[in-house]
């Protein structure tokens, strides 16, 4: 099992259980409110670059 899962592996698990892109941004902003460190963790964690993260952060605010 490979250490990581890319961004597009995620979205379509998303997909799959029948998330939209309002979900999804609804699911970041959650994560962001309940645990700011914890989603600047995953979102490292799936390979983003800073500004990438500094933007779905900034969303979900």
């Amino acid at each position: 099992m490979k250490g990581t899962v890319t961004v597009d592996e995620w979205v379509a698990r998303f997909r799959a259980i029948g998330l939209d892109d309002g979900a999804m941004n609804k699911w970041h902003s959650l994560f962001e409110r309940e645990n700011p460190s914890g989603h600047q963790s995953f979102l490292e964690w799936l390979g983003l670059s800073q500004e990438k993260i500094a933007e779905i952060r900034s969303k979900s605010a």
